[in-house]
């Protein structure tokens, strides 16, 4: 019997993709685990393997094709024996299913994906409303009615996109009663400040300047509705600190001698992430996520690191970087890297993490304030080490290179003296950096 193939989810939080590239044509016989397509998401490139043998019947998804929803059929497989055009055309994706919400389910598990679709409550129409979890979390955080939301997901489910676009305060609730209703929305109300200008207002400021228009890309759109989303929702404060780097330079510089044999070149960033992996362990507190309703606190030190690619960023995740040499962590965060840059990590491979480095100083930046990247609790931005004067121990003036760093807290995860032992920590282990190789 015929076998549909659908658009597979490969990550969490997945909703579409791009059919980028088949590895079969139509009559070719496929073994499970061959590679049949390449599927592009909004981070990665990533390998599309068959589950079962077959004869590809007829392909539905030309390569190229993008925006194509998660179960959508992509592909037909046939039984040996079977004929392609005996094949009735596939079926639509299923309808959503209502499924009814327990009144204290966790808000914690929507951050792992977006399962099933949940009937939230009857819009103005008297019809129910589809949305994703994640959509009704946001939605609730910025006090949108979903009734008054129109979804772009498979069979007008709504979904995270629609809900971050949508301007906050549109309606109240359609739970509340005629009675409350014009407490809430007085007929004099004034409309809800938009978050940004529309683009038709922005290109007509602009119509007698030449310029190009960019559209933007899965990883851009990604990249501006969560960030936009942090700022918007995350309290964040700041904790700034100098480090002297005299001694890790030379402590540097001695090992990279005895490496030299071995391929292996310690960078200052090797240094940083392994000091930042074992503050999270000194201080265990810090290590830990926002999750909706609650904290989560990590056990392990699995250390986030920004790495700048075409068009974006990505941050790798070091797992259990507490655990690892500094050898180790130099080998696997080049790795990580490399493969960042042509977009061939797997998602587990930049997911997850409580917290996150973004070093700029490599580009002459001496400080600067990072934003978070939710769930994480904080992020530590770290600029350029500089000479400069500075006063000794014993009250003399010499020259030392001294490198800022500023950590940005979400305050619901970390209050200001947790935050200051951690940053304290990282740069206990920084300035006597032989403490990295106990």
């Amino acid at each position: 019997m015929a076998t549909e193939i659908l658009m597979p989810a490969l990550s969490p939080t997945m909703e579409e993709g791009t059919l980028a590239k088949w590895l079969v044509k139509e009559g070719d016989t496929v073994k499970s685990g061959q590679i049949l397509a390449e599927i592009e998401t909004d981070k990665a490139t990533m390998e599309f393997e068959a589950v079962d043998e077959g004869v590809v019947g007829k392909i539905l998804i030309a390569e190229g094709t993008g925006g194509v929803k998660v179960n959508t059929p992509i592909a037909v497989l046939l039984d040996e024996g079977e004929d392609a055009s005996s094949v009735a055309a596939p079926k639509a994706a299923a309808a959503p299913v209502a499924v009814p919400e327990p009144a204290a389910a966790p808000v914690a598990a929507e951050g792992r994906g977006e399962p099933r679709p949940t009937a939230v409550g009857p819009a103005a129409g008297g019809s129910r409303v589809f949305a994703s979890p994640l959509a009704r979390r946001i939605a609730k955080e910025k006090g949108l009615d979903l009734g008054a939301v129109k979804g772009s997901g498979p069979h007008g489910r709504i979904v995270r996109a629609d809900v971050e676009g949508a301007q906050p305060g549109v309606a109240k609730p359609a739970a509340a009663t005629a009675a409350e209703a014009p407490k809430a929305a007085p007929a004099a109300a004034p409309a809800a400040m938009p978050t940004g200008m529309a683009a038709e207002t922005v290109m007509k400021m602009y119509a007698d300047r030449a310029y190009e228009e960019v559209p933007l890309d899965g990883m851009r759109r990604t990249i501006a509705a969560r960030l936009t989303e942090a700022k918007q929702t995350i309290p964040h404060f700041y904790l700034r600190r100098d480090v002297r780097l005299d001694a890790l330079m030379a402590f540097r510089e001695q090992l990279n001698k005895q490496l030299e044999g071995r391929g292996v070149k310690l960078s200052v960033n090797d240094f940083i992430i392994k000091a930042c992996a074992m503050a999270l362990q000194a201080v265990p507190n810090a290590n830990a996520v926002w999750a909706g309703d609650r904290m989560l606190r990590l056990k392990p030190s699995d250390v986030a690191v920004a790495v700048a690619v075409e068009g974006g960023l990505f941050t790798p995740v070091l797992r259990d970087a507490d655990k690892k040499s500094l050898s180790t962590l130099s080998a696997e965060m080049k790795d990580l890297a490399t493969r960042a840059k042509t977009k061939k990590l797997a998602p587990h491979e930049y997911q997850g993490g409580s917290f996150a480095i973004s070093n700029l100083g490599m580009m002459g930046i001496e400080n600067f304030d990072a934003v978070i990247n939710p769930p994480h609790g904080s992020i530590l931005a770290v600029g350029a080490g500089i000479k400069k004067p500075v006063v000794m121990v014993d009250g003399t003036i010499g020259v030392a290179t001294v490198m800022s760093m500023t950590l940005s807290v979400d305050h619901r995860v970390i209050d200001g003296a947790l935050g200051a032992e951690f940053l304290k920590a990282v740069i206990e282990a920084l300035e006597n950096p032989m403490v990295m190789l106990a």
